[in-house]
């Protein structure tokens, strides 16, 4: 084989500017100019065999029309591998419980676990072991092990829809130079560059192929370029001199390529590309390794530097302030360890992981597979969802949109002749024929064969783009008594025009003059326009005294009309498009077929079609460029693979979170550029493998049921982060104001990790709270800045409560010495603890709580657990062991009034911080 030096042409350069919400991960910007890369080289070297005579074709691939010897095919198999795709088989099992637990804040809890460990071990022989390291302990197993259970079984299932598809394909082989070709089935992974292979309806091309022989093929090309109807190739020529009229391997006429399906008809063809070297194989060997980061990623990264900065900050200034004020620095040491912990938020790995676990076994129920748990909330945050059009927004099938008369207008004639024709064919039907027949009613079958008796056929062929009927109506005569046979034809409009001489005009036959046939012909065009593909039906009467007939016969016909066809909108896809729309989703449509088709259907759908940009147009344009265009456009149309996964990577580079829904080859790199990917089980394998959550059924509506189930994961997760990080920094606060003016400990640091450990159990019931509907209205995303700023304004107000409660135990109770400080310990323990629980109602809704929105029953029951566990926990045996005493009765009245202004300050403030900042959550 001749090897050849392919230069693709220059790629654009990537854009400059980009917003914190999305960065490829390293090297992601490589990985996509080389799929860009090796598809052009691909295409091109495809589109050069597709000019090559035949003869030169075999030439190059060492083979002849009769097929490879056995021994010659098994040494072309060792040498050039076997005819896979790469494909991302998934980590093994141990790699992807590691990176479960691969988590900044588990290694900060491992850490602190460490330092607390050591800690214990210097004073195991005078001191109990502590109960916080295995509490800690079991948080990050716990954190780390549902993640992993949860993704190691959704790849599972994605593993076991593969494994349902088994494929062979018929090639011919000779067992040495002297004996015939037989024709064999082999495994399609078998199969090796100058193999012969034989196509038939129904079979899946299982490489890149030169068509040697054909008769009547019509290959489904959906999965490559999104082409809902099946494309005609071209019959076998008296001499094959090649094409050069196209530069697309999809578009040639004498090309199947792998991934395709045989519709209709036979072919031989031989074999010039197989596995990473085809056109299909091109698009999937970049899509293997790491993926690049989605905004989920980079949020959580962003938040957690932001809440270990925090902690970095915070945790020496406790420490210094206790040791210069208190001189005991290993007391301090312990007590700033303990800060650490209180700071840290440990359930933050545990409350995130559960939230998603829960999106993803709600989203099962709904015939769905999460694949990655990180995309329920990526789902939620997305408010650009690109997708393609078959399939999708269609129903993937061809359907009989209208029949009208010659001058536009519906006539039942047309269909009735068209039917005649469908029906008495007894060569293989297409999908239009498919179509008409089902437009009539099974009923008509019964009457159709009682009134007429099929005389003969002139079947299809790709020359002549028609075919013909010749019928005799059992109880139709003649002026002159005798029967006749009516010719129905149906085919291309151009082929079927050009035979015409007259047309039917409301029930007359009249000449087809220049001035009519140029007012059909605009008739047709104006339905091709519309995104319709049209089809003609002409007749012509003979006497009955034959009964054979041929192609010189369909001549001098009657035009009756024109079928037009369609892949018709999904019955649900309007309302899903407006409740995404109402939820704050932008659909815009990215499909390889053509512009005309893609606007009718995105118009029926009620898409604000605008400018159907082409891939054409998308090529001629850099990535600044092409940013601009993707703000305003919402079609685009004639678009390969890289087109789309460039017009993917623009939008999130001007900000957006996007979604890519599809379920060809040619939307792989696409998914996996997407910040959420989303496949269907019917989809071809890579682009299960490139998504990350695959629809078991084709159901829209369960998309708009995941963007909410992804804002409710998110909102419990933000809620989470917001409350305790707000909460944690008022404590520190407090603890360092308490620190510099009172003589001994305000807290010992074993009260710290109880009240640390009960505050973090009333928050295991998060995941199950309920978001307020107002919430749900709109995409989600991380934002530190807004995290900083709710610290920063919404965590003092702790402190002024707990500087009060310092000042009514110092003054009204006495507690104002070391002598008394476990009173002190004891009095400001249950204070913080029933103030940090409580106001997680205050924060979890922009409302007012229990009133204008009430939390789950969960969320419900722990609060008023943790806080009768608080209330009660000074007085219970565990007491003397903590180091605290039993509360004065007079000091309850006084905790209520504090807790009672603590809310109302709360709420005062949450109104001035919504009005202020329009936001809350």
């Amino acid at each position: 084989m001749t090897n050849t030096t392919l230069t693709p042409r220059k790629l654009a350069p990537p854009g400059r500017t980009r917003r914190w919400g999305y960065r490829p991960a390293e090297g992601w910007g490589s990985k996509a100019a080389e799929l860009e890369a090796r598809t052009r080289a691909a295409g091109d070297r495809l589109a050069r065999i597709s000019g090559w005579p035949a003869a030169q074709v075999l030439q190059d691939s060492r083979a002849t029309p009769h097929g490879l010897r056995q021994d010659d095919a098994e040494l072309r198999l060792a040498r050039g591998g076997a005819n896979v795709v790469a494909h991302d088989t998934g980590p093994r099992w141990h790699a992807q419980l590691a990176k479960a637990f691969w988590n900044p804040f588990i290694m900060i809890l491992v850490v602190l676990l460490a330092v607390m460990y050591v800690q214990w071990l210097q004073v195991a022989d005078e001191e109990p072991f502590d109960p916080k390291i295995p509490i800690i302990g079991t948080m990050v197993l716990v954190s780390g092990l549902l993640r992993f259970w949860q993704e190691h079984r959704s790849a599972g299932a994605a593993a076991a829809l593969r494994a349902l598809v088994t494929t062979t394909t018929a090639v011919q082989r000779r067992t040495d130079r002297n004996t015939a070709p037989a024709t064999v089935e082999i495994p399609m992974d078998q199969v090796v560059v100058g193999d012969v292979v034989r196509l038939a309806a129904g079979d899946l091309v299982p490489a890149d192929l030169r068509l040697l022989t054909a008769k009547d093929l019509m290959v489904s090309q959906a999965a490559l370029s999104g082409e809902s109807l099946p494309v005609a190739k071209a019959d076998t020529r008296s001499h094959d001199y090649g094409q050069s009229t196209t530069t697309d391997p999809v578009e040639a006429d004498n090309l199947c390529l792998m991934g395709t399906t045989v519709t209709s008809g036979t072919a031989t063809g031989v074999v010039v590309a197989t596995g990473a070297d085809t056109y299909f194989g091109s698009m999937a060997g970049s899509l293997v390794g790491e993926r690049p980061e989605t905004t989920f990623d980079a949020g959580v990264k962003k938040v957690s530097f932001l809440l270990i900065r925090f902690m970095l900050v915070m945790v020496p200034l406790v420490f210094a302030v206790n040791g210069f004020t208190k001189g005991d620095w290993d007391e301090a040491f312990m007590f700033a360890v303990a800060v650490a912990v209180g700071l840290t938020p440990e359930m933050l790995p545990m409350v995130v992981t559960t939230n998603l676990a829960r999106g993803a076994v709600a989203m099962s129920k709904r015939k769905v597979v999460v694949k990655r748990l990180n995309a329920i909330q990526n789902l939620g945050a997305m408010d650009v969802l690109c997708t393609d059009k078959t399939g999708t927004l269609t129903e993937d099938r061809i359907v009989l949109d209208r029949y009208l008369d010659a001058h536009g207008r519906e006539d039942t004639e047309v269909l009735e002749h068209a039917y005649l024709n469908s029906h008495f064919q007894t060569g293989l039907r297409n999908l239009m024929d498919r179509a008409v027949i089902d437009r009539v009613l099974e009923a008509e079958e019964v009457v159709v064969d009682a009134r007429f008796t099929k005389v003969d056929e002139i079947p299809f062929d790709f020359a002549r783009r028609r075919m013909s009927v010749v019928l005799s109506r059992n109880d139709l005569r003649s002026s002159a008594g005798t029967a006749e046979h009516i010719l129905i034809t149906k085919g291309a409009v151009e082929e079927v025009l050009a035979l015409c001489t007259h047309m039917t005009d409301g029930g007359r036959r009249v000449a087809l003059d220049a001035a009519l046939r140029r007012r059909v012909t605009r008739t047709a065009e104006d339905n091709n326009r519309q995104g319709l593909r049209v089809l003609a039906v002409a007749t012509r009467t003979f006497p009955s005294g034959r009964d054979a007939y041929t192609v010189a016969d369909e001549d001098g016909l009657t035009l009756v009309g024109f079928l037009a066809f369609l892949d018709p909108p999904k019955a649900d896809a309007a309302a899903v498009l407006r409740a995404l729309a109402d939820k704050g989703v932008a659909v815009k449509v990215v499909t390889g077929d053509n512009e005309l088709v893609a606007a009718r259907v995105c118009a029926g759908v009620g898409i604000d079609v605008g400018a159907v940009v082409t891939g054409a147009e998308v090529d001629a344009l850099d990535d600044a460029e092409l940013r601009t265009l993707v703000r305003a456009t919402t079609v685009f149309a004639k678009t390969n693979p890289v087109q789309k996964a460039r017009i993917v990577r623009a939008l999130r580079a001007e900000g957006h979170t996007v979604g890519f829904l599809g379920d060809g080859i040619n939307d792989a790199a696409a998914l996996r550029d997407a910040d959420v990917g989303i496949s269907v089980d019917t989809a071809v394998d890579i682009a299960k493998e490139s998504a990350d959550i695959i629809l078991l059924e084709k159901d829209l509506m369960v998309l708009e049921q995941g963007v909410e189930q992804g804002r409710t994961t998110f909102g419990n997760t933000i809620k989470y982060i917001k409350m305790t990080a707000s909460s944690n920094f008022g404590n520190v606060f407090s603890v360092l104001v308490a620190s510099a003016f009172i003589p001994f400990q305000p807290m010992l640091a074993i009260h710290l990790l109880v009240q640390n450990l009960a505050y973090d159990i009333s928050q295991l019931a998060t995941p199950w709270d309920r978001m307020d509907p107002e919430y749900l209205r709109k995409p989600r995303t991380w934002d530190a800045k807004g995290i900083a700023r709710f610290m920063l304004f919404i965590g003092p107000i702790s402190s002024v409560f707990d500087i009060t409660t310092f000042l009514v135990l110092w003054n009204v109770f006495g507690a104002d010495s070391e002598a008394s400080q476990t009173l002190f310990q004891s009095g400001w323990f249950v204070e913080g603890l029933l103030s940090q629980t409580l106001i997680v109602h205050m924060i979890r809704t922009r409302k007012v709580p229990f009133i204008g929105s009430r939390a789950s029953v969960p969320v419900m029951v722990m609060t008023a657990v943790v806080m009768a566990f608080g209330l009660l926990l000074p007085f219970s045996p565990l007491a003397p062991a903590l180091s605290m005493e039993a509360l004065p009765m007079s000091y309850f009245p006084w905790l209520i009034a504090i807790l009672l202004a603590y809310c109302a300050l709360t709420q005062a403030v949450k109104t001035w911080y919504i009005r202020r900042f329009n936001t809350w959550l």
